[in-house]
């Protein structure tokens, strides 16, 4: 007879060699991202959904479990709904066009492990893009991805990541110095570790003062993003966008007024 703890070893072994294979599968078979051929300019301010995700896992306010995420991955597929890169949202917002009338921009907040064992493959069955704010401070945390989970999602073409701070403090309770100290290092990890140039910074709880956009522009940073409600438009202010968020067990009709009206 098996005993219960070398039951859960095997369990965690097989756990391992499936994500291996994975990863290994990805790396070999790169997605290429979906290009919009051509934006067209609009009069109007554009007026952009940025989805707000967390974790995908079912426990409280700010999970939402992987059947309701598939289905609203499906639904934006089935709806055409283009989704959209950073760069892409930046472009949008500075050009005033669309690459198509319907487009969302999806971010998961704080990187979690389940963003990669669970949102990705879903991402990656639909052929959607999506952004993951990441904690760098919490690369070797458990339940955070990791820098090789990160490469390997960034690698696909359909995940880009984003600054979410080094250690996730409110920044309107820091000192100047130390709100420079997490936006500088945490752009400086993700640019040099994902060879890229960081353009986003989300504020952790959406916390946030006029220092930390003085800071942010500073550093480089084009947009900053909030948990204010609603959907995006520069008229809010380039650091002061704002996101729509979604709960646990909404009807996929609420899911489609949150895409239309942002609440």
């Amino acid at each position: 007879m098996t005993s219960s703890k070398g039951s859960t070893k095997n369990n965690e072994t097989k756990t391992r060699e499936s994500l291996k294979s994975k990863k290994l599968s990805i790396n070999k078979n790169k997605v290429k991202p979906h290009k919009a051929k051509k934006w067209v300019h609009y009069k109007q301010k554009c007026r952009i959904p940025i989805l707000m995700y967390h974790s995908i896992s079912s426990g409280n306010a700010l999970r939402v479990p992987p059947k309701q995420f598939e289905e609203e991955m499906a639904y934006l597929k089935a709806n055409h709904y283009y989704t959209l890169s950073t760069d892409e949202a930046i472009r949008a917002f500075a050009t005033n066009s669309l690459p198509q009338r319907k487009v969302v921009w999806i971010t998961l907040d704080d990187a979690y492990k389940d963003n990669y064992t669970a949102a990705f493959p879903i991402l990656m069955k639909y052929h959607l893009h999506a952004t993951i704010n990441y904690i760098t401070g919490f690369d070797q945390k458990p339940n955070h991805l990791t820098l090789d989970d990160a490469k390997v999602m960034r690698h696909s073409g359909l995940v880009d990541f984003q600054s979410h701070t080094v250690q996730h403090l409110d920044l309107n309770e820091l000192s100047t110095n130390v709100q420079m100290q997490e936006l500088a290092n945490s752009k400086k990890w993700l640019d040099t570790n994902l060879r890229q140039n960081t353009q986003m910074i989300c504020y952790p709880a959406g916390r946030y003062n006029q220092t930390t956009i003085r800071l942010a522009n500073h550093l480089g940073y084009k947009v900053g993003l909030t948990t204010n409600e609603g959907l995006a438009s520069v008229d809010q202010g380039w650091y002061s966008l704002s996101r729509v968020r979604v709960a646990p067990g909404i009807s996929q009709q609420t899911f489609a007024t949150l895409l239309e009206n942002g609440y």
